[in-house]
């Protein structure tokens, strides 16, 4: 299992974020064989995580209100600070100031869920940056309804729904020694399928997580994409964050975790986020 989160700083494990050097870390990854953004979801936005004071991994998240910014509670979790950039392109590291801010990063206070644990991440994988001054955009991400999600378990054989996942993670993780590594900073998003839910880490339908297809041919999450959201194509709606992926390649499938529990909206609320809120 690998979550997707990126350290900034050496070689990447399980969750799907990505160390700043791309050192290990373990929950999700980045947008897999994508296609380019597009201008499509200005909402999304990559963030770096200080540790003392230091850049230490990079995630993706969805901005739900001016000063929310929606991601993974792993990418949230042991940080003391953040920023965020909201370009589509930001592989000019030098123009944009990352990791360390710029013009157009705005800092702010990440939070994790309140009982999330990193040993059993996939219970409350959820986490937030309140930033220090607001984003004005004409539409941002939304949350769903409690329960949102499951009548796409029950249509998902014959007429399954379709999600766009959308991330700044690696587009291509391969072993060390072989220099095929491509982690460019760039949105990109990615069409996905329902699996399955509550399978990869015996949680018998708890019903925090889900399985998503990841490959070639749509496209699928990898490290850095962490945090990132996964739309109801064609919606805004974040029916889920990326979490991990089940391999270290970004191969196989990925797993998201659900924003439609009740806990989850409960917490969300004390931050001023409720469904069918109209920012």
């Amino acid at each position: 299992m690998v979550r997707k989160k990126t350290l900034l700083g050496g070689a990447l494990a399980g969750l799907c974020a990505v160390a700043l050097t791309l050192a290990a870390a373990t929950p999700a990854a980045a947008i897999r064989y994508g296609e380019p953004d597009a201008g499509e979801h200005p909402y999304v936005g990559l963030m770096i995580a200080d540790v003392d004071g230091e850049p230490a991994w990079r995630c993706t998240g969805t901005l739900v209100s001016p000063t929310i910014f929606l991601t993974a509670g792993h990418c949230t979790f042991g940080a003391d600070g953040a920023r965020v950039w909201f370009e589509e392109d930001l592989r000019d590291a030098a123009a944009v100031g990352y990791p360390t801010g710029g013009a157009t990063s705005v800092e702010g206070t990440p939070y994790a869920h309140p009982e999330y644990d990193d040993a059993a991440f996939y219970l409350h994988d959820l986490g937030v940056v309140v930033l220090d001054e607001p984003v004005l955009l004409e539409e941002y991400g939304a949350i769903p309804e409690e329960g949102y999600f499951d009548d796409f378990f029950v249509a998902r054989g014959q007429n399954p729904q379709l999600f766009t996942a959308v991330g700044y993670g690696l587009q291509r993780n391969m072993p060390e020694p072989s220099a095929q590594t491509v982690a460019e900073r760039v949105r990109l998003q990615a069409t996905l399928k329902i699996i399955n839910q509550d399978a990869a880490f015996g949680e018998k339908k708890a019903g925090n997580s889900v399985l998503f297809t990841n490959n070639a041919a749509t496209g699928g999450t990898c490290n850095g994409d962490s945090g990132g959201p996964i739309f109801v194509e064609g919606t805004n709606v974040v029916a889920a964050v990326t979490s991990f992926g089940m391999n270290a390649r970004c191969a196989g499938t990925g797993g998201g975790y659900r924003v439609d529990t009740a806990d989850d909206l409960a917490w969300l609320a004390t931050f001023g986020i409720v469904p069918g809120e109209n920012w």
